[in-house]
């Protein structure tokens, strides 16, 4: 396949025919090409609601595609040099949960980082694997999760030789990198498979000085969301498989179990779209981020009372790269929480930042972003240093150790299970998950034991006004455990 291909994009293409020539439709979806929702029609536009359209023979079908979709794919696979592409409607989740259920089978073992998101807990209870989960490391000074070392993940390798695969995050959502390469080298020689969540590096394979990506390392599998850094829209993501021995078809059953049989034909169309623009501008999209990010954090690093983390943290253990796109800013100094200075952002300077946590913010400068933005969000931290006092560092490192596993997550989750208060769950099995949303990164997990340390850190939070989700109970003052 020549790189001049990359310019096509042959779904994109079918799909733009099929609207110039008016076809008259007796297929869903029901509102017939916009007609019949005209609230929505007038004000987004006909066109898109044209766009909108069900599986046919020359646009081809999601769940075994063999037309355009299949010439799509292709072209995504080889840009991301994957041996398979599959187009994700339902986000980067349905790839995590695809990739561990093509793996392991109940009772299998995989070795995975404790910060991971829940999609690999809900790919755990799916595939019925038991998880062998590996601490990550700890940023004292930011109070935040980094990677994951080689020698921890060796570590639980060799105490169990037997587990089906290794799941690790690159990068995470605060853009620290693990060794993946020398990981993939250690699981393949125990014959682990090696699977990545790409979820925030769609980006990365565009320009050099960003972190390798899982396809560049080895890994056999990775599921990257390219709506989060990509330019295509909110749920498109692709799951790849590199250079592994693992069935594309057997990954496909796992697919139609899972996703839709009636995919979006706007979500498709732009992870067409996307990719192209990416493969033909995306090194020169990327050098202006890098300048426009770096500026943004040098100029940071001069405001009182505030620090933009990046790459010198390289060499800390669990980050052995950065992508510098992840602005992380703490704000402890000013004396505020993240929470806080989120909202504070929000209400007073019409800025939305992309999560906060105790310590800090964290925007995300895609291609998307202009300077414009940037100094918009400088110029605020600036004038909120000049009217705060700046304190000595009074940084909350309050991040509970993780419980332990005492049953399976899938034997969990279909035994029997009451609704207790939390304050009373204290040494309970929770059936139920507890996770800041974002990033998604459980508290207590299905099938852990509740401890003390656990119930004050979710108070905590949620005297902060953090968004809790997970549990039944909305606002947490209740969760369910096992009987």
């Amino acid at each position: 396949m020549k790189n001049i291909e990359q310019n096509s994009t042959p779904l994109f293409d079918a799909l733009k025919k099929y609207i110039d020539s008016n076809v008259i439709p007796f297929h869903v979806p029901g509102h017939k090409h916009g007609k019949g929702i005209p609230e929505l029609t007038s004000y987004v536009g006909e066109r898109m609601l044209k766009m909108d359209v069900n599986g046919m023979k020359d646009l081809d079908y999601f769940n075994n595609p063999t037309g355009v979709i299949y010439e799509a794919e292709k072209l995504f696979a080889h840009l991301f040099s994957a041996k398979k592409a599959f187009f994700l409607v339902n986000g980067t989740t349905s790839g995590i949960q695809a990739m561990i259920m093509s793996v392991c089978k109940p009772g299998d073992e995989i070795i995975l980082p404790r910060n991971a998101h829940t999609s690999a807990v809900s790919g755990i209870i799916l595939s019925g694997a038991i998880p062998v989960y590996v601490e990550p490391e700890i940023s004292e000074e930011l109070g935040i999760t980094n990677g994951v070392t080689v020698d921890k993940i060796k570590e639980a390798i060799e105490s169990h030789p037997n587990a089906k695969a290794v799941f690790l995050i690159n990068p995470t959502y605060y853009g620290f990198t693990s060794d993946v390469k020398a990981i993939v080298e250690i699981a393949h020689k125990y014959n682990m498979f090696v699977l990545v969540d790409e979820a925030h590096g769609a980006h990365m394979n565009f320009h050099e000085d960003f972190p390798l990506t899982a396809m560049a390392q080895g890994a056999d599998m990775c599921a990257l969301s390219m709506h989060k850094t990509g330019g295509s829209l909110t749920q498109s993501s692709a799951l790849l498989i590199g250079d592994s021995n693992i069935s594309s078809d057997k990954v496909r059953q796992v697919l139609n179990l899972i996703y839709t049989s009636s995919a979006s034909y706007l979500l498709m169309c732009s992870l067409d779209i996307a990719r192209k623009q990416m493969a033909i501008k995306g090194r020169k999209l990327l050098e202006e981020v890098l300048q426009m990010v770096r500026w943004a954090r040098d100029e940071i690093n001069e405001i009182d009372g505030v620090y933009g983390f990046g790459k010198d943290l390289i060499g800390n253990p669990g980050c052995v790269d950065f992508d510098e796109t992840k602005l992380g800013i703490n704000v402890r100094k000013l004396g505020y929480t993240g929470y806080e200075m989120e909202s504070k952002l929000r209400n007073e300077y019409n800025i939305q930042v992309e999560l906060a946590d105790l310590n800090n913010i964290l925007a995300i400068v895609s291609i998307g972003d202009s300077i414009e933005n940037l100094k918009a969000l400088v110029d605020s931290l600036k004038d909120i240093s000049c009217k705060s006092h700046i304190k000595d560092y009074n940084r909350i490192n309050f991040l509970p150790k993780y419980s332990k596993v005492v049953i399976s997550p899938r034997e969990a989750y279909y035994m029997d299970k009451k609704l207790v208060k939390l304050s009373d769950s204290e040494g309970k099995i929770a059936s139920e998950m507890v996770m800041a949303y974002p990033p998604g990164i459980p508290v207590i997990c299905i099938g852990e034991v509740i401890t003390k340390e656990i119930i004050d850190y979710i108070n905590i939070l949620k005297n902060e006004k953090c968004e809790l989700q997970g549990t039944s109970d909305p606002s947490v003052n209740y969760i369910k455990v096992l009987l």
